[in-house]
């Protein structure tokens, strides 16, 4: 039996079912928030042995956060290859100078920072603050106090404090290269040339929506600190694109901890790549 040709009705029809979901997408108006690595501010010989847990803290913030259906969270590696590309950020530090600038970049609303402090007792100290990228100013300052070994622990506490004394309002998001910013130091172009201007935005990418149940089970993990520095050095890797070391680090984390979902999200990530 002969199928009978589209015609013009049929896809006036299709394009008008496409219309809701286009328009979905664009009119999108949940704030743009972006977290940064937190600082370790560790003194004496206690910083080398809290050395390297700056990026689990942010990515596991980030998980934590995203529950919350009222935001959306830039994906942690879309936050470091901004901060490569621009050379913003080889101290390992960001300051909110450089938060807003990446903000921008980002064109998010808000960002966080934050950091930590641990002695050889395994006393530890998280702070975190918000930023509004359009106005730059520091708000919402948190302090948590707890233990080393419980680090998902107090970012889950200094996640819920955020959330709960911040109201994330709308604004419209800017980008570096919008009248009045200044050009990003690797741009080879001055703003406003014809070289910069026909350069393309480069589309966000959101971290994934997480269901309630899986990261309040994934934040109820006891990891001590040696999985949380192994779980940090594998994202670490993961960004320098040494995709089989991060593998490995990421089995080892596994290994000590199965149900540790991060561990597992990451790995199909790299399984995805042909990395692992």
């Amino acid at each position: 039996m002969l199928q009978s040709k589209p015609t013009a009705a049929h896809w006036i029809a299709a394009l008008m079912l496409a219309v809701p979901t286009f328009a979905a997408a664009q009119t999108d108006t949940r704030p743009v928030v972006v977290v940064f690595s937190f600082a370790n501010s560790s003194i004496g010989a206690a910083k080398g042995d809290f050395d390297g847990l700056s990026t689990g803290i942010q990515d596991l913030l980030i998980t934590d956060l995203a529950s919350n259906s009222k935001v959306r969270l830039v994906d942690r590696s879309r936050i470091s290859d901004i901060l490569q590309e621009h050379d913003l950020a080889r101290s390992g530090q960001v300051d909110p100078e450089t938060a807003v600038r990446v903000g921008k970049i980002l064109g998010a609303q808000y960002a966080i920072t934050g950091g930590f402090m641990a002695d050889k007792s395994g006393s530890a100290v998280m702070t975190g603050r918000t930023i509004d990228i359009e106005t730059t100013q520091i708000a919402n300052p948190q302090k948590i106090t707890g233990k080393a070994d419980d680090v998902l622990g107090m970012i889950a506490q200094l996640s819920s404090k955020i959330t709960s004394d911040l109201n994330f309002a709308p604004k419209p998001g800017r980008r570096v290269g919008d009248a009045g910013d200044p050009p990003a130091k690797s741009a080879p172009a001055q703003s406003g040339s014809p070289a910069a201007s026909s350069r393309p935005a480069q589309a966000e990418t959101y971290a994934k929506q997480l269901s309630t149940n899986v990261v309040e089970k994934t934040m109820k993990t006891k990891l001590d600190a040696a999985a949380m520095k192994l779980y940090s050095r594998a994202l670490e890797e993961m960004d320098a694109k040494n995709n089989a070391k991060a593998a490995e680090l990421l089995r080892q984390v596994k290994e000590r901890f199965p149900d540790f979902e991060p561990a597992q999200r990451n790995l199909d990530k790299l399984m995805s790549k042909g990395g692992a």
